[in-house]
C-alpha cells in the first residue's frame, strides 16, 4: 500500500530541531577540530626544537647535540659529523656563542619558508632578545640546523 497525503506522518518539530543541532554540531566540531590541526601542524617539529633549547638550557650540551643530530649514539661514531664537529656546536651554542648562555627561551612560531621547503623554521625568542633564533627542523630525518631563512616576529 502506498503512502498519501491524507496518511502522512504528523510533522515532529523536536525531532527537527534535534537533527538541525545534531547537524550544526557536526559541522562545528568539523571546523574546531580542521583549526587545531590546522594550528599544530608544525607540533612535532616544535616540540624537537623544544628538547633542543631545554637541554642547552640545562648545560647538557652533549645531549643537545644528539638532538641537533638526532643521533643518540653519536658519540660511537663521531666521524660522521666532521661537517659540524661537537666542537664546532659547543662554539655557537655554548656560553661563547652568539647566544650566550641559555636563560630562557620561547618558541614564538614555525612555518614553512616556501612551498616546496624540506623542513619548518622554528623561531625562538632566547633570554629575552628582541632578534630571534631561527632553527630548520628537516622533515625527512628531524635534524636541526641554522636556518638562512630569518623569522621576523
Amino acid at each position: 500500500m502506498s503512502t498519501t497525503l491524507f496518511n502522512a506522518q504528523p510533522y515532529d518539530a523536536a525531532k527537527v530541531r534535534r537533527r538541525r543541532i545534531w547537524i550544526a554540531s557536526a559541522i562545528l566540531a568539523v571546523i574546531v577540530l580542521s583549526t587545531l590541526a590546522w594550528l599544530n601542524r608544525y607540533w612535532p617539529e616544535e616540540r624537537r626544537v623544544n628538547g633542543f633549547f631545554a637541554q642547552l638550557q640545562a648545560k647538557n650540551y652533549e645531549s643537545a647535540y644528539s638532538i641537533w643530530m638526532n643521533d643518540p649514539n653519536w658519540k660511537q661514531h663521531p666521524d660522521q659529523y666532521k661537517r659540524y664537529t661537537f666542537h664546532a656546536f659547543y662554539l655557537d651554542w655554548g656560553p661563547g656563542g652568539e647566544w650566550g648562555t641559555v636563560k630562557s627561551y620561547k618558541i614564538v612560531a614555525a612555518q614553512k619558508p616556501r612551498p616546496n621547503a624540506t623542513g619548518v623554521v622554528v623561531g625562538v625568542r632566547v633570554n629575552e632578545r628582541k632578534k630571534l633564533c631561527s632553527v630548520r627542523v628537516e622533515f625527512k630525518d628531524k635534524t636541526l640546523g641554522f636556518s638562512p631563512d630569518e623569522m621576523v616576529e
